[in-house]
């Protein structure tokens, strides 16, 4: 569930806090309520629920024990109802907080509290009660995921997180690697420790070394301060490489002698300088274009590949392109100030027959420019309008796949012709069961 698609009860004796809570949160979610005696509990739920309850921990008692909400909060709880609770106190109490969510609170704030902080407490609450996404929090995002391959590539983040193994992470541009890299960090034991991202595809020959590994002052003719370089930098936490795939041979050969011996020189500099980081590579190249040797050196695949990451495109995502498109109409609702848009049935099936080549990255700009440009309160088909850079791309990948499907379905018409219409023998030399070839019997209408 969607915060727009809310409703909040507030319940407070303070009448300021009431109003502050209903300022905030009336432009985010579909309704709120704000009550100030918690003895009308009882009625107000008696007449309908709700999705989620901010409910003071002290009300008339002048000891500020917290024992009041405790009784209030089991009281929601007998009620029968399915309203999430999140405890607020002026009080902070760490055997308050504790006590609170062992009586059933989903989340305990204290005031003033932060209102970014209270938004996302209650978008957490509310992705948990409809139970169908895995995220990976970021600052300004969420990687949402609905479809099993890519739980599969959560579970494996899951597994190789705390480790200090070398990650490659493989996939197509937009679908998300950095972001993958960034979870990776949070969930090391190196996350206290410095994440460092560097796009060395885009650096020169002459930059590579001075952005790597530093320089002293007077090691060239522009450097006239000395340079920490992002090995350095990143001591103690992870460094993430991106687009590792095109940086040339020298350039491998130089970062393979640092990977191997732990430490680096800087530019000018004879004293070596021992680092300790967790590497996370990342490139948009297949593996077997790394594979080859005139491009890559196999002695640095192995090094940075002890675990290999592969991100699927968005087109072989099922059910994440809707999951996806709704975060982004909430985010970019709220930030262009256009509460409550929502996104048509039909607008969500032009996307899902889409081929989306720019991946998660485009479908993102594709929902921002139809929050921008809609100018109703849903947004319809002909508010999708897909990038022409793109588009010709999509154009290319829908040929290739008439021509595959044209070669599959005449090599099954030369099976069946050469095995006399046997349709068992056919499919023994397709190397398919009989079954599998009947849906493709159905599929091309032969």
């Amino acid at each position: 569930m969607l915060l727009r698609d809310a409703t909040i009860l507030v319940i407070d004796d303070d009448a300021d806090v009431l109003t502050a809570a209903r300022l905030l949160l009336k432009s985010h979610a579909k309704e709120v309520v704000t009550e100030k005696n918690p003895e009308m509990l009882r009625s107000i739920f008696l007449k309908r629920d709700f999705d989620v309850v901010l409910m003071d921990m002290n009300f008339s008692s002048s000891l500020n024990s917290g024992n009041e909400g405790l009784y209030w909060l089991r009281k929601v709880k007998s009620l029968g109802s399915n309203a999430s609770v999140i405890m607020i106190t002026a009080y902070g109490d760490i055997d308050l907080a504790v006590r609170s969510l062992k009586e059933g609170a989903s989340d305990f704030l204290l005031k003033p509290w932060q209102n970014e902080s209270l938004l996302n407490s209650i978008r957490d609450i509310l992705k948990k009660k409809s139970g169908t996404d895995i995220t990976i929090r970021e600052d300004k995002g969420n990687f949402l995921v609905k479809s099993e391959v890519m739980k599969d590539v959560l579970k494996k983040i899951e597994k190789i997180a705390p480790t200090d193994a070398n990650i490659l992470i493989l996939g197509e541009n937009g679908t998300g690697k950095d972001l993958v890299a960034k979870a990776i960090h949070q969930q090391s034991l190196r996350a206290s420790k410095p994440f460092i991202k560097t796009d060395v595809g885009s650096l020169t020959e002459t930059l590579f070394e001075s952005e790597l590994f530093g320089h002293v002052k007077g090691a060239f003719t522009d450097a006239r301060e000395e340079r920490t370089g992002r090995f350095e930098a990143a001591n103690g936490g992870t460094l993430f490489l991106d687009e590792i795939g095109n940086i040339s041979l020298h350039q491998q050969a130089r970062l393979l002698s640092v990977l191997q011996s732990r430490q680096v020189i800087k530019l000018g500099s004879n004293l070596p300088l021992p680092v300790n980081i967790r590497l996370i590579c990342a490139t948009n190249l297949p593996m077997h274009e790394l594979a080859d040797e005139k491009r890559f050196r196999k002695d640095l695949i192995y090094r940075i590949n002890t675990v290999e990451i592969l991100l699927p495109p968005l087109r072989q995502r099922d059910g994440d392109i809707q999951l996806l498109a709704d975060h982004f109409v909430a985010f970019y609702s709220e930030k262009y100030f256009k509460p409550f848009l929502s996104i048509d049935k039909k607008a969500i099936e032009k996307l899902e027959h889409y081929h989306f080549p720019g991946n998660v990255r485009e479908l993102q700009y594709i929902i921002e420019r139809a929050v921008i440009m809609c100018e109703t309160t849903n947004i319809k088909p002909n508010d999708i309008v897909f990038s022409p850079i793109e588009c010709n791309e999509a154009v290319n990948a829908a040929t290739s796949q008439m021509n595959l499907n044209a070669l599959e379905k005449n090599t099954i018409l030369l099976a069946i012709e050469k095995n006399n219409g046997n349709i068992s023998k056919a499919a023994k030399e397709l190397g398919l069961t009989r079954t599998a070839l009947y849906r493709r019997l159905n599929k091309y209408d032969i």
